[in-house]
């Protein structure tokens, strides 16, 4: 952990957090933006398989959302990682991320993960690389959703990263 992460707690979501990473998930700029109740409802109803870096007054400065895929339970599927802009690049995502996966290991039994990127997204590219070379783990890619899947106009395609298999 470094002295920028030292002042940060990282700890599952409560439902007083959604509107935060609602507010960090639209800052962003980079990640689709849900409803702020499924926000709420993911602090609630999937605070186990999340996690929420908070800084010396305990705000949320950062998230990670995931869930244990129902037809794969040993599989963390990481919905959305987003870290406020005032504290980008210090290495609060991988923290996150670490954090999060030992947890629902030890848990959930979780032995791989998966997320998905969209071409170009390098931050998220660079972070889920580093985590699978961090764990030795295999990573392989695929794409999951082309962009003649999404109803809603264009988008980018969605790529598959799983990692896995790894020693917790």
């Amino acid at each position: 952990m470094t002295a920028a992460q030292a002042d940060l707690q990282i700890d599952r979501p409560a439902v007083a957090d959604g509107a935060a990473l609602w507010r960090i998930a639209r800052d962003s700029k980079a990640l689709d933006l849900n409803s702020s109740y499924s926000y709420l409802l993911w602090c609630r109803d999937f605070a186990g398989t999340s996690a929420v870096a908070r800084d010396e007054h305990g705000e949320p400065v950062g998230f990670i959302t995931g869930y244990v895929r129902p037809d794969r339970p040993r599989t963390l599927l990481v919905w959305q990682v987003a870290v406020d802009d005032a504290y980008r690049g210090r290495g609060i995502a991988a923290a996150l991320l670490d954090g999060l996966v030992a947890r629902v290991g030890g848990e959930y039994g979780v032995t791989g993960i998966e997320t998905t990127i969209t071409p170009g997204n390098t931050a998220s590219e660079r972070l889920f690389g580093a985590f699978a070379e961090r764990h030795g783990a295999h990573l392989e890619r695929e794409v999951l959703f082309p962009t003649g899947l999404f109803p809603d106009g264009p988008h980018d395609p969605e790529v598959l990263y799983r990692i896995g298999p790894l020693s917790l």
